[in-house]
């Protein structure tokens, strides 16, 4: 007998690019197996209220490019409270569902680690563009977003020009600071500044009047959300150095879009991998990437907090911008 026979894919939390792929593969890898795989609509709320319908090879035909997720996407109170778990749990069972793929971050995989308290085997996909998923290198959404600022900022960079301004770009990131140190990197930013690292506003002040005294004539400095309310920084930020400056907030801009490649190509794998993981009887566990490889790691693994690995990066984004 195989480990399952029937397997639940959905989608919970903030969309990623990226995240149709990952659907695309449990899907088709699934069928490949024939596994009978079903689709659940709006998250944990859809599996609640009984959203599932069975999935076939073109219920997924031309959503790899697409961003978002076909199976949308809500934040559910209820899986929150015991009686709300169960009757997902029960809505699982009822349709003889063996196994749920929950594809999200950190408030996902503890959805789907109360689900397998109640019996149903699960595998977490990390879909989040802010890459602050414990035991993963990357997630699915993390280098298109990164892609987003860096065409972003770009853009900014020649009306910064144009008027000889400082630019303040903040960007998401509230526990993790990857994307702002990835994108500030990529672009050169003068300063980035990131929840894990501690900053003196009059050291970027002073870097500011440095650059301005060899002939710099405009600066971006990139801001993750975390590190602070970005409208204060700004404004501290003339007041100290004497310079005028524009705050831009990105906003949900960075959710959206196709999916780079590298997105694309590691949403594949880890869906193919998550099918490859049920048929293995394997419950409980996150899928993730590690150095050049895709494993399966224990789903606990994910709550613990990430330690901060890019001291080197940052420093040398410093370095880079003197």
């Amino acid at each position: 007998m195989r480990a399952v026979d029937k397997v639940a894919v959905l989608t919970s939390g903030g969309d990623a690019p990226g995240m149709n792929a990952a659907i695309r593969a449990v899907v088709r890898k699934g069928i490949f197996h024939n596994l009978r795989i079903f689709g659940v609509y709006h998250g944990f709320a859809g599996l609640i209220n009984g959203q599932i319908t069975q999935m076939e090879l073109g219920s997924v035909a031309d959503i790899v490019h697409r961003g978002g997720t076909i199976l949308k996407t809500a934040r559910c109170k209820e899986m929150l409270l015991p009686e709300g778990q169960k009757l997902a749990a029960d809505q699982l069972i009822a349709r003889g569902i063996d196994a749920l793929v929950a594809i999200g971050g950190d408030g996902t995989y503890r959805g789907a680690k109360k689900l397998a308290e109640l019996g149903i085997k699960v595998v977490g996909i990390p879909g989040t563009i802010d890459n602050d998923i414990n035991g993963t290198d990357f997630t699915i959404g993390f280098d298109t977003s990164v892609n987003t600022v860096v065409e972003a900022v770009s853009k900014l960079r020649d009306t910064a020009t144009s008027h000889e301004r400082v630019f303040v770009v903040e960007v998401m990131g509230r526990n993790c600071g990857d994307i702002a140190l990835h994108a500030g990197l990529a672009t050169g930013a003068e300063s980035i500044l990131i929840p894990e690292i501690p900053f003196d506003l009059e050291e970027i002040s002073e870097k500011l009047r440095r650059g301005f005294q060899r002939g710099k004539n405009h600066s971006i400095i990139m801001v993750a959300e975390g590190a602070g309310n970005v409208i204060d920084i700004a404004r501290q930020l003339t007041d100290q150095s004497g310079f005028e400056n524009r705050v831009t907030i990105l906003g949900h801009v960075q959710r959206g879009g196709s999916p780079s490649s590298a997105d694309a190509v590691l949403a594949g794998l880890m869906g193919a991998k998550a099918v490859e993981a049920l048929l293995e009887g394997q419950s409980e566990v996150m899928i993730a990437s590690s150095g050049n490889e895709i494993v399966t790691k224990s789903l606990d693994i994910a709550f613990a907090p990430k330690p901060y690995s890019k001291e080197k990066i940052y420093q040398t984004a410093d370095e880079l911008a003197i």
